[in-house]
């Protein structure tokens, strides 16, 4: 089974994903529960959906009733090492977080912006964030972001088994 690691910019670390348990892996794919790595009021567990050629991590957020707190959207980059069988995914900083009820809102673009100016990220990752962001945000407008919502929906049974 793959090894993963989330890898952040601000602040820069890389953190292997070890409690993780993927339930779902294709050439594209990755799906994985989790538990927080460190508690929050607001969610405790949830549900990831890396879709590695569009650059993005979907997530549902759980509180400890299985309640859905919110859909949070993390731009991301994806390096792969076949001989270690390891991911690395480097969190592009811009996210966007979907409410239930369809309403969405864009948040850390002032820490992209602040990264890009500090040289903290580069000019390519800067360019890859602001294009896939404008991709996710394309799909929001036109509905087709239900389906990732619906891919995820196959693996939520799998949630309590960590």
């Amino acid at each position: 089974m793959a090894t993963l690691y989330r890898k952040r910019l601000v602040p820069m670390e890389c953190v292997e994903l070890k409690d993780d348990v993927i339930v779902y892996q294709d050439a594209d794919r990755i799906v994985t529960v989790w538990n927080t790595l460190k508690p929050k009021k607001e969610f405790s567990h949830g549900i990831s959906y890396y879709v590695m050629n569009e650059g993005i991590k979907v997530s549902k957020f759980y509180r400890d009733d299985n309640s859905l707190t919110y859909i949070y959207v993390d731009i991301i980059d994806t390096e792969y090492n076949k001989e270690e069988d390891k991911f690395i995914f480097t969190d592009l900083i811009a996210d966007v977080i979907v409410n239930e009820d369809g309403n969405y809102r864009v948040v850390d673009l002032d820490e992209l912006a602040d990264a890009f100016k500090s040289d903290i990220i580069s000019k390519d990752y800067l360019v890859a964030s602001l294009n896939r962001l404008n991709n996710l945000l394309l799909s929001i407008y036109s509905g087709s972001f239900k389906e990732y919502v619906k891919f995820i929906e196959r693996f939520e049974a799998n949630i309590k088994v960590i």
